[in-house]
């Protein structure tokens, strides 16, 4: 790391809250997802493996339903900028974007909320993050449809119908059922929840 990367100038100005999550990304190990969500610099863990295995799992629909293509595309870790602080940003684990994404840079990395189709997190040791925080900057970004793979309780979200910064539509599927998500993502996907949760958890 270079000097440059981690001194401020001496111009008397506070560092902004972007240019702090910066430098705090260049200082942690590789793994470490920092973002800034309602205002507040959070830090995630590194993905351990089960967290791994269940996004490559979950990936699997996406592709075969053929959003990957000219119109789509599914990518993992991909910023999105938020509307609800000055400098505020996410790194969601999954998401599904117009394919003209390259066209909606806003900032840092970070791409317009307009063209995410759904996002989708998979919990870690932080996963209140994800149940709380998120639904709401992910509400208020208008992202239509936000999935939540629950490694903790075992379950899936799947929320919806985002207005006035919260999501109308909040299903809960439990392993055995089969979580059904809206056409508007581009095409029809169905989401195993047993095989995700079974993904999630360490092998013996």
């Amino acid at each position: 790391m270079s000097a440059a990367a981690v001194e401020h100038p001496c111009d008397g100005e506070p560092e902004s809250l972007l240019e702090s999550a910066n430098r705090l990304s260049e200082q942690l190990p590789p793994g470490y997802r920092v973002e800034i969500i309602g205002g507040v610099i959070t830090v995630g863990p590194p993905p351990d493996g089960p967290h791994a295995r269940a996004l490559t799992q979950l990936m699997i629909p996406f592709l075969a339903a053929g959003l990957h293509d000219e119109e789509t595309e599914v990518l993992q870790g991909i910023g999105l900028w938020l509307p609800g602080g000055p400098e505020d940003y996410a790194i969601p684990d999954l998401a599904v974007v117009d394919a003209d994404l390259d066209e909606h840079l806003v900032e840092n990395n970070c791409y317009d909320p307009a063209v995410f189709r759904l996002v989708l997190e998979v919990t870690s040791g932080n996963y209140k993050n994800d149940l709380r925080n998120k639904v709401a900057a992910y509400a208020e970004a208008d992202i239509p449809v936000y999935v939540i793979v629950d490694r903790k309780h075992s379950r899936v979200h799947v929320l919806t119908e985002p207005a006035g910064g919260e999501y109308n539509s909040h299903e809960v599927y439990a392993p055995g059922r089969a979580a059904e998500l809206p056409d508007s993502i581009g095409a029809k996907v169905t989401l195993d929840v047993a095989e995700l949760v079974a993904a999630g958890r360490p092998r013996a």
